[in-house]
């Protein structure tokens, strides 16, 4: 899996010391359990767990420094589904030991991962993206783990008892299962910040978001998800009724998701450049934009919009931070005294209300689904670009908007007794990152050599190269 030669020569050598040091530390056991009370033995043991402990360790660094971040979290995920099924198993069987032993490997992985995309994090700047991954992380830590450990201890404790008492089996599943899919919303929260072209076609097309790590803009009340499409059979959500659109129809969709992105980067030059503490201008820009960029990916089909109602609500959302938009930066323009820059702004407030109007309107537009001789028949083409195309203009006119706020803000004098600024203009400070770039194995082509051994030199020879004053007369 990995071209890194020097790296899996480590991961080789890290395995052999282990292999060899578990005989080892295997008789220290039994020993320690034949004399308990031996200090000697206690001490023979205590030092051999120290040892397996530091080679544990450089084990793991070893496989860390080989492994992507990606790489990792697709093979916990497996791992932790493999031992969920054994979970359920032994608790089928009636096995407590098993039980207890998998159950403690899937609260040792689910730590593991929760440790690792902590670390990975604090490679960025806090942002959104670092704001939802931590927050799928912390769920799995504190609410899902708990819950988990408790169903263990009372499916353990009920099949270890004289008179072994029924445990209830869908409960115990169902906590299994909030286990698995925490961990699958930590990997998909990771990777909401890679390119489509990075992603394995199974994660662009089966993209699953549960209502904790919904953005705040997008998730709605209720737990469970209405079925749009009662009379079709394998279409419930309009998100789903979106990816069986024909090919013809997608192209043009993706046509106008291209038209998005390319605003998007302008608005990334223009607007994330700045640090939206002290300024809810670039606060507000920035949670539309969040928004914005959830709808179009709706239309797609992906994303975490699922229904009808979920694109309703995110669109109400946008037109909540567009009044509160409009009414902040009307502020601005009040203390700036009569220009082309008061008028300019004034211009793109009232393009942002008719931009919010536009995808309010377009968002209750669902796509319609027929079953014809038993082919799936989706239209919802024009809905869908017109909700892309509303964005992509809210978008344009949010950045002309900060741009003309900021120079109206701190390019005139303000008018009135107000001395000082309604928002703070400060240019955020650029993204941590790792003093050593992170090493990706897909990057490294060439093998490692070492340096050309320099030769020792006989001091007679070096006194040699020197010309005597003698000898350069």
């Amino acid at each position: 899996m990995s071209n890194n030669e020097d790296g899996v020569k480590m991961v080789r050598y890290a395995a052999d010391q282990i292999e060899t040091l578990c005989p080892q530390v295997i008789n220290a056991a039994l020993i320690l359990a034949a004399r308990p009370n031996s200090k000697v033995a206690q001490e023979n043991m205590e030092a051999y767990r120290q040892a397996w402990e530091i080679q544990v360790r450089i084990l793991t660094e070893a496989v860390d420094d080989i492994t992507t971040i990606d790489d990792f979290l697709a093979v916990s995920e497996n791992h932790i589904l493999e031992d969920v099924n054994k979970c359920v198993l032994a608790l089928q069987e009636g096995d407590a030991l098993d039980l207890r032993n998998t159950a403690g490997a899937i609260q040792g992985r689910s730590a593991r991962v929760c440790n690792v995309v902590e670390a990975e994090m604090d490679n960025y700047e806090p942002c959104i993206y670092t704001k939802r991954v931590l927050e799928a992380v912390k769920v799995l830590r504190e609410q899902v783990m708990s819950k988990f450990a408790q169903r263990v201890d009372v499916a353990v404790d009920a099949l270890s008892s004289n008179s072994p008492k029924d445990v209830d089996e869908n409960d115990f599943i169902d906590a299994s299962r909030l286990v698995y899919d925490g961990v699958r919303e930590i990997r998909r929260a990771v990777l909401m910040n890679r390119d489509e072209e990075d992603l394995d076609p199974e994660d662009i097309e089966d993209e699953q978001y549960t209502l904790e790590t919904r953005s705040k803009s997008s998730a709605h009340t209720g737990d469970q998800t209405i079925d749009e499409y009662p009379e079709i059979s394998g279409i419930t959500t309009a998100r789903e009724a979106m990816r069986k659109m024909n090919e013809e129809d997608k192209q043009k969709i993706m046509q106008q998701v291209e038209l998005f992105r390319r605003e998007k980067l302008t608005f990334d030059s223009e607007v994330a450049k700045w640090d939206d503490t002290g300024n809810d201008i670039i606060y507000l820009a920035k949670h539309m934009c969040m928004i914005m960029m959830e709808m179009t990916d709706f239309t797609r089909g992906r994303g975490p919009l699922k229904t009808t109602m979920d694109v309703i609500n995110a669109a109400k959302k946008i037109s909540e931070a567009g009044t509160k938009l409009d009414k902040l930066t009307r502020e601005i323009a009040d203390q700036c005294p009569e220009s082309s820059t008061k008028k300019d702004l004034l211009a793109y407030l009232q393009r942002i209300a008719l931009y919010c109007h536009q995808i309010q309107i377009t968002s209750k537009v669902k796509a319609d689904v027929q079953n014809i001789s038993g082919e799936l028949i989706v239209s919802g083409l024009d809905s869908a670009t017109s909700l892309i195309q509303a964005a992509k203009n809210l978008m344009n006119a949010v950045v002309y908007t900060v741009k003309y706020s900021y120079v109206a803000s701190t390019k005139y004098t303000r008018q009135g007794t107000v001395s000082s600024p309604i928002v703070v203009w400060k240019m955020k400070a650029p993204e941590k990152k790792p003093l050593v770039r992170p090493e990706k194995p897909e990057e490294v082509r060439a093998k490692v050599r070492r340096a050309s051994q320099k030769k020792t030199q006989n001091p007679v020879h070096a006194l040699s190269e020197f010309q005597s004053p003698t000898d350069a007369v």
